[in-house]
């Protein structure tokens, strides 16, 4: 099946799916309406998943949930929507850890570099001890962190300029990062001169030159087009990147515990259906990609890992996480610097 006719089949399942389940009958209007916002395309999977689940739920509630999905940074930036999340305005947001630290620092420590390998490793963290000491961080901030995250891969490095083979290629290479101070260090300490892009803002930079290069997974690479402003893609698999589903804790908690609990286990469902989604399209869509425009280039990894390692890029974040959650990392992706 094609990334194409992939996307349309999530879509059109979950869509008739609403139709087939759907009861003949006029429900009220919703008791609870609820916004969900984030800053991916519309047919990423993060959005064509939980717009199934939003349906889910209102199913399972009679009606009386109603959860809207705004994608694509309808909402604002990620600094926006997280200010509306904290004040109530928005209700539900998925952003990744990294994002998120400037109020939760510890969430970035699952995108420490080169710390994860393969899926396994991710998911015992994320799924265990590592993950629950970062829900309670969350939930100090006065956030309600769903224990599943969602996937968005491993990240990958695209360049306009010329392709990224060892770390000697990052001298003077401008690379787009997210505002998060780990994004900034990391690519520092390789070499390069990050600039921190706002995510709706990337395109345009990218084809106006403002940045040389970004790092993104490939589905993310894929439905944004990056692609149209980028020539070259080098597989450096650098960092895993997931996505926190986070709800203001008084918007949560005005509603039942029956209510809270059918939202939680069906979004978790859903982020799990998305995983395996998300590992399914960055496995074929580099054929996509490559038909495309996109040429693309196998990196040995052992070579920018060591650049990081004479570094001080882990004993700083180390000391910036702390022992605890440190051990909680190394205990899922083995011994780092």
């Amino acid at each position: 099946m094609s990334i194409i006719s992939r996307r349309g089949f999530l879509a059109g399942t979950a869509l008739a799916g609403a139709t087939i389940a759907m009861p003949a009958i006029v429900r009220a209007a919703p008791e609870f309406t609820l916004k969900f916002a984030n800053i991916m395309p519309v047919d990423h999977p993060l959005n064509t998943r939980m717009t199934e689940a939003s349906k889910t739920i209102s199913q399972l509630t009679d009606g009386k949930v109603e959860i809207q999905v705004f994608p694509a940074s309808q909402l604002g930036t990620d600094a926006d929507m997280l200010s509306q999340l904290r004040s109530g305005a928005l209700d539900f947001f998925a952003q990744t850890g990294l994002i998120v630290s400037t109020l939760v620092p510890v969430a970035a420590i699952t995108g420490v570099g080169f710390a994860f390998s393969n899926y396994p490793q991710v998911w015992k963290a994320v799924d265990g001890p590592l993950g629950q000491h970062i829900i309670k961080a969350f939930n100090k901030a006065n956030l309600v962190a769903f224990d599943k995250m969602w996937d968005n891969g491993f990240r990958q490095t695209t360049s306009q300029t010329r392709p990224i083979r060892t770390p000697q290629d990052f001298q003077g290479f401008k690379i787009r990062v997210p505002p998060s101070p780990l994004w900034t260090s990391l690519f520092k300490s390789l070499g390069a001169s990050p600039t921190s892009i706002p995510w709706g803002e990337t395109y345009s930079a990218l084809q106006t030159h403002v940045a040389d290069g970004l790092e993104n997974p490939l589905a993310g690479i894929y439905f944004a087009k990056m692609y149209e402003v980028q020539k070259y893609l080098s597989k450096t698999n650098h960092m895993w990147d997931g996505f926190w589903f986070l709800a203001n804790r008084r918007n949560f908690e005005a509603m039942p515990a029956s209510t809270r609990d059918i939202i939680m286990k069906t979004v978790n469902e859903a982020a799990l259906k998305q995983r395996a989604d998300v590992e399914k399209l960055n496995a074929e869509l580099q054929a996509e990609l490559t038909a495309k425009g996109l040429e693309f280039f196998d990196v040995d990894s052992a070579l920018f890992r060591k650049k990081l390692q004479d570094s001080t890029f882990y004993t700083e974040w180390k000391g910036r996480f702390g022992d605890e959650a440190w051990g909680l990392l190394e205990a899922a992706s083995g011994k780092l610097g």
